[in-house]
Formats: structure tokens, sequence, C-alpha cells
């Protein structure tokens, strides 16, 4: 019986996913049309015959979410390790701090972030909605890198020390290869809610014509339907993170299995 719920919730998981896929190899422009077999959408997209507003929607979003993940990684690893070598009160107190804003709902953190920026006199566009991206990814990473550092054997750091190293030496040498694994799930979780978010995307980008995918998508539904390009490139954006989580799963249980 648990084997038959777990099936069926599986298949209502990943059922509309499945229609995506299938009708992404049709040019029926309404979805759920089945108009035969035909590669013609993939071709489209990749000659950019979709219209210039999606390209750069995908543009947009790709190096807002290379970029916010990169910072927010950098971020996030460097407060985890401040916040490992607190006290454990203060450790407690910033911890909890650091977990409201994944808590709160996205909407509140898009409209707190635009009040900001109204505040300061900020003019919104590509650069604001990039700090915004870098504010709500930097808790996640921090929680993606602290059990390494918990796990971690922190006399190897004081040993590196001990033996001679700066301690830049000794986060370069010591530190890093050890919080890698949790640094790569940080910045694989800050890529994903880059390109997945809508809400903090809305408030932040302004008037100036920035949109990612999810605002164009937004857009775009409210002039009636959807560009037909669009699901060959859902397709193709779960393919490549199904295959990246493949991999790391697969590289982790190999490690472990070695340890």
């Amino acid at each position: 019986m648990a084997n038959l719920y777990l099936w069926i919730l599986l298949a209502v998981l990943y059922a509309p996913i499945a229609i995506i896929l299938i009708f992404s190899f049709t040019e029926a422009k309404v979805l759920g049309s089945w108009s035969g077999f035909s590669t013609e959408l993939y071709s489209s997209l990749f000659r950019g015959d979709a219209g210039s507003s999606l390209n750069q929607a995908i543009f947009n979003t790709v190096v807002i979410a290379l970029v916010a993940a990169s910072v927010s990684t950098v971020l996030g690893s460097i407060a985890a390790i401040g916040i490992y070598n607190m006290k454990r009160g203060q450790r407690r107190v910033v911890s909890f701090v650091n977990s409201i804003p994944m808590i709160n709902p996205d909407i509140i953190t898009g409209i707190s972030i635009f009040l900001l920026f109204v505040f300061l006199g900020i003019g919104r566009g590509l650069g604001t909605v990039i700090c915004a991206h870098i504010a709500f990814c930097t808790p996640y990473v921090v929680l993606s890198v602290m059990p390494r550092l918990m796990k971690m054997n922190p006399s190897i750091y004081e040993a590196a020390l001990d033996l001679g190293a700066t301690p830049f030496m000794a986060l370069q040498k010591v530190l890093i290869p050890e919080l890698r694994p949790g640094m790569l799930s940080g910045f694989m979780l800050a890529l994903t809610l880059s390109i997945d978010d809508f809400a903090v995307t809305l408030f932040t980008k302004g008037s100036g014509g920035v949109d990612t995918l999810s605002t164009f998508i937004y857009a775009d539904a409210r002039k009636g339907g959807l560009t037909p390009e669009l699901r060959p490139l859902f397709a193709i954006i779960f393919i490549v993170i199904l295959l990246l989580l493949i991999i790391r799963n697969y590289r982790a249980s190999k490690t472990s299995h070695q340890v």
C-alpha cells in the first residue's frame, strides 16, 4: 500500500513535466493539441526564431542566475565560517536570523527589497535584480555549508596554522577543499532558486524592460497563451537539472563508499 501511494504521488508530481516533454515534440501552437511528431520547436528555439523578447529573457535569466549564484556562494561560505566560529549562544541567534528569509514568503521579500530601493532612491533595473537575488540566495548557501563545517575536524585548520600556514593559505588549502561539496550544493541551489524566482524579480526589475523567464512567461500568459518554444525550453532545463543532480548524487555516493 505504501509503494502504491508513493507511485501515485510521483505520478501526480511528474505528470505535468511529462506532458511538457511530450508536447515539445509537436508543432501545435496550443498545448494539448498533437499535430504529429516534429523537432521544429527545438530548431526554432536554437535559431532564435521565437522572438527577441524571449531570447533576451533567456539571456537575462542566465546572467542573473550565474552572477547571483557565484556571489551568494562566496558570501554564504564566508558567513557560514563566521557563524561557525561564534559562541554557541550567538551562533543560535544568527542561525535563527539567517533562517527568517527562507521562511518568509517570496512576495514579502520582494516587497521589502522594493521598498528598500525606493527609500534609498535607487533606480530599478538589472543591477537591482541581481542584488535582490544575491540577498535571498545567500541564506540557502549558508544552510548548505554549515553541515560540512559541523562535520569537519577543527584541529585540521589549527594544525595548518601551527605548521606555518597563513590564515589565507589554511583557508585555501584546508577549509575550501573540506567545504567544497557544501559550496557546490549551495551554488546549485542558488542557481535553481534564481532561475525559478518570480515575485522578487517582479518587484525589483522596474519598468526598464528587464525580463527574466518567469516574468516573461507571466506577461506571455496574460496575453492569452504561451509561446510554443517555451515547451522545448522547459524540457531542456528539466533534463539539464536532472543530469546535474544524477551526477552530483553519483559522485557523492562514490565518495561515501570510498570512505
